[in-house]
Formats: structure tokens, sequence, C-alpha cells
């Protein structure tokens, strides 16, 4: 039953033009399939530009070559990237190879890259490719719906296979969300998969006929790994069990990360604890906190759209007890449970079940073959052989899961033969990530996924210069402020400004569960660099057992510690 509104909770004034996009669009079709016929252009025209992200593609170019084609009148080489939707990223390795053949084939950059919202991307994507694209994933049964635009996107579930009956038991509620949020509109699979219009009255009864104000995220985590970082996501279920099976979800609201340089109404958020809900309420917990969010988030200002200033505008007690409200339930008091880390677990291991897993490092998430890297030729070798599925990581990796044990030796050998296994690879690289950036994000201000890897390289330099060559830091390198490498919840982060700038932020923790602060404003490698050199020094020196960069840095003062976000974070 639809809830009343109540207008002194919602912002008033004039609507942004997005609200009017989606409004007008005739639930997410717009005129997306006429512009498939245009010739003109190698992109999408009006709002289709900004429609084609709720079928979850984005239209970019290559901006290397951006001034080359203005000097040739050319228009942008424009096309577009897609991001699947894969609940706890589980594909199986059948999809593996078809989404590998597609890559090689018809992209061009001929590259899969696995991404931070736990499944995989095609870069490069030109328009004549795009319907086939969407046809080749809907055969092997993928889709991407609603995996971008102001939607309930990709629903993430920690990675982890050793707990297997508990890792099911939390991916098939990660499965279920997924679907219970989606879009309920045929706009999909009439203009990519050609299927007849049925002339109905359709209805959005989660999301409405405008949609979201903003994207929104929602995990299922298993602690103690918070591999997903609960707190860069709107609505986070946190797995709860007793003697190994799942009883229920503490449910964790408000978390974001993105923002805007130079403005101090916008800022990253931790989540909210809201309790702790039995399996029977879930679907009605996660269908009301969108719908909360749906009816009082900010239609005025996208910059304060998102779930995050929702909460701190209409005040967290309001926000939970008109959930309750709405579900017909109250929150118990939250469960204990405890995070520990949040970096994935290399190597093999073995799970209840005799089952094995190999956990690959991929650095940025890029498989492509490389000289003396076949990346890609390496894990479609293995998709080839492999009995079990394949698991993507929120943190950019690969898991190949349920070998038998008479495959282990197999497998490990085409993992070494083509680098996927490295032994050489350091504790400090496999626990820092970067967004992808240039050249083909739109908002990149700053290189992020090409210059991580020098970065790392001269972090480990200082680390070995210090006498701690196998301790790390938790690094992460973004181009922009918008939050997709999650940098504002690194023990460093790095946030581009402009080419080669970048503001530094520090203090974040190994379990993700403190926002760093800024702490040098619009400087370059060299400032950076000897930044790092010296707090270092200090943190090998003076830190106390077992204390992680980013807590020494809070406990010593170099950064105040941020408590509360809205008041604390620009302080």
């Amino acid at each position: 039953m639809t809830q009343p509104i109540n207008p002194d909770l919602q912002v008033q004034g004039q609507l942004s033009d997005n609200e009017r996009l989606k409004k007008d669009s005739h639930l997410l079709r717009g005129t997306i399939t006429k512009d498939l016929k245009d010739e003109i252009t190698g992109g999408f025209n009006g709002d289709n530009f900004m429609l084609i992200r709720f079928h979850g593609m984005y239209q970019q170019d290559d901006r290397d070559i951006r001034p080359e084609r203005a000097e040739q009148k050319l228009e942008p080489l424009h096309n577009v990237m897609l991001r699947a939707r894969m609940p706890g990223g589980i594909i199986k390795p059948e999809q593996w190879l078809a989404i590998d053949e597609f890559a090689a084939d018809n992209t061009i950059y001929g590259s899969i890259r696995l991404t931070t919202r736990q499944t995989f991307q095609f870069h490069g994507v030109l328009k004549p490719k795009i319907k086939g694209m969407h046809q080749m994933l809907n055969s092997i049964g993928i889709d991407s719906i609603a995996t971008a635009g102001d939607v309930n996107r990709n629903v993430l579930c920690t990675s982890n296979p050793v707990e297997s009956v508990l890792h099911q038991q939390a991916y098939q509620w990660a499965a279920k969300i997924s679907e219970h949020l989606l879009p309920k509109t045929k706009a999909y699979a009439e203009i990519w998969l050609d299927e007849q219009k049925v002339e109905t009255t359709e209805v959005e009864p989660i999301l409405g006929e405008a949609y979201l104000p903003r994207k929104f995220k929602t995990t299922v985590v298993i602690p103690p790994q918070n591999d997903v970082d609960v707190h860069a996501n709107d609505l986070n279920f946190v797995a709860i069990a007793e003697n190994g099976q799942l009883v229920g979800f503490n449910v964790l609201v408000g978390g974001g990360l993105a923002m805007t340089h130079g403005d101090k109404g916008t800022y990253p958020r931790k989540a909210e604890d809201f309790g702790f809900i039995g399996l029977e309420h879930v679907l009605a917990v996660a269908e009301h906190v969108v719908t909360v969010q749906r009816d009082y988030g900010d239609r005025v200002n996208r910059k304060n759209a998102k779930t995050k200033y929702t909460i701190d505008r209409i005040g967290v007690d309001v926000f939970k007890a008109e959930v309750e409200k709405r579900v017909g339930v109250k929150f118990q008091p939250s469960r204990a449970y405890e995070f520990t880390g949040r970096g994935d677990r290399f190597g093999w291991v073995e799970g209840i079940d005799g089952k094995h897993h190999l956990t690959v490092f991929i650095e940025n998430g890029r498989i492509l073959d490389y000289p003396g890297k076949t990346l890609k030729t390496g894990v479609a070798e293995i998709a080839r052989i492999h009995k079990g599925d394949f698991r993507m990581t929120a943190n950019q990796n690969l898991i190949i899961a349920g070998v038998a044990v008479e495959d282990k030796a197999r497998i490990e050998a085409l993992a070494r033969q083509h680098g996927l296994i490295n032994d050489s690879v350091t504790e400090q690289r496999k626990n820092s990530m970067a967004c992808v950036s240039l050249p083909t994000c739109p908002l990149a201000m700053a290189e992020a996924e090409r210059y991580l890897p020098t970065l790392v390289t001269y972090v480990e330099e200082l680390l070995t210069k210090h006498g701690v060559p196998d301790d790390h830091i938790i690094l992460r390198v973004v181009g922009c402020p918008n939050g997709c490498g999650r940098a504002m919840l690194a023990e460093a982060g790095l946030v581009g400004r402009g080419p080669g700038k970048y503001n530094l932020y520090l203090g974040g923790n190994t379990q993700g569960t403190r926002i760093p602060k800024l702490y040098l404003d619009n400087v370059a490698e060299a400032e950076i660099l000897q930044a790092l050199d010296g707090l270092i020094g200090r943190w090998v020196l003076e830190r106390n057992s077992g204390e992680c960069f980013g807590d020494f840095i809070v406990r010593a003062g170099v950064v105040a510690e941020v408590k509360v976000s809205k008041t604390d974070f620009h302080a």
C-alpha cells in the first residue's frame, strides 16, 4: 500500500532537469531505438545520452585522441562502456568464455575490466555493436539492467568461498534483493532483445515513475571480511550467523563517498546502524529503505540527492522510523560483529566443503594480454577446464572457486604460466586500487589506473627505505571525487584535481570503518611522496604494536579523526 508522504520532509524548489528527463522517458525507453539507427553520429542524442545509463551503459570517448580528431574535424570517438549485472560477482566458466570472445572481437581496447562493483565492464563498444552485445549477454544469462542510473545498482556480496554454506545463503539474498529492486519496465527487453511491446499499463511500484533521486548501492557482507566496503554504500546487510547458519542481518544505511571539490555541502559519510532483522523481513526492509529515499531524497539539487544527505537532513531517527512504519516491523538491537580486514585472501584456501579456491591478483582489474603476462589468455585457458565458477571481487581481483583437489595442480600451472600468479607481488600492491579514469571516463580530472602501478612502486621503495618492505598501506587513487575507487575509505587516498595534481587524504583504517581527512590540497607527485616519506618514517618509529598507518596518523594528530562527516570532514 502506498504510504502518505509528508511534504515537510521533502525538498521544495525547481526540480533538476534529470527529474524531467526520467518522467518524460516513457519508463526508460526515450527514443533510444531511433537513435540506434542514426548513422550520422556515433553517440546518443539529447535525453538518450543519460537514459542509456539505466540500461547499464555510459557514453564515453577516447580522450587521448580527442585533439587529433578535432583537428581532422571529426567528432570524438564515441563508444559505450557497459557494466554487467552480476549479484555477488559469480560467473560461470562458459559465460566467461563468451565475454572473453566478445571483448576480443567487438571492443576498441580488447579488455575485460573487473570493477569495484564486483562485476565486469566492456570498454569501447561502438554503436553498431551495442545491440548485439546485449543479445549475446542475454543468450548466456547475463544482462546490464540497472547497473547505472538512478536505481539500485549491482548488489555486492562478500567473496567468501571458504565458509561455503554461509556464503551461499548470503549470496542467495544478494540475488533476491537485486531481483526485487529491479525496474519493472520492459524497456530493456524491447529495445535490446526485440521483445514485442505489449500495450499494458506499466507501473514501478518500488522505484516510482521518476525512479530514485540518485544512484543507490546495496551490499551483503559476511564479517569479519569487509571486502565490499559497506560504508561506501546506501544499504548494507551485515550477515549474522549462528552455528554456521544465517539467521538475519544488521542493517546499515546511508554510506557514500562521492563529493564535489569546493562544495562543503558535499562529503563522504559512513553508514548508520539501524539494527537487526530476521530473514523474513529482508526484502521488505530493502524495499522500504528504497521507498523512503525515493520519497524524501533531494530532487532539486543532485549533489545532495544521495541517501546520506537525506538521513542528515531529516534525521537518522526519522528515516529509521519511517522504514519501520512502512515495513510494519521494529528493528531489533544490533547483534555483535567485527570487521578485521577487507582485502582479498590471495593464493589457495580450502573451504569447509573440501573444495579449493584460488584468488589471483589483477592489477587495476584490467584483464588483457601484456608482454610476458598474458592474463586474458590465461583466464580463458582456465575457463576451458574449470568445473567450478569464477568470483569477481569488489577489490578488482578474481577467484577461481570450487576446484577439486585433483585439479589444483593443473589450474595453478596455467595461472603461473600466464602471470596470474606472481610470487613477487608485494602486499602494498595487493592493497592498492584505482578507478578507470583516463582515457575513457568523461569525469576524470587526473590519471588513476594508468598512474597507480608507478605510484605503488614509489611507495614500495619508501617502505623498503624505512625497513618495513612487507608492511602495507591501503592506498587508493581516483581521477575525480565521485568515489568509484573508494579512496575516501583508504589509509592514504589520492583524489584527482587536475593533470598531475591530487588532494591527499589520510587517516582511514584497515577495517574500512573510518573516513580519511584532507592533508594536502592540489599537489603534485613530488610533494605527495615527500609527505609520505616523512610520515612512513614516523609510523615505523612511533607506532604501537600492530598499529596500522591510518590509526597512527589519527593518534599522532597528523589529521583529526572524522567522527561526524557533516561537521568534521571539512573542518
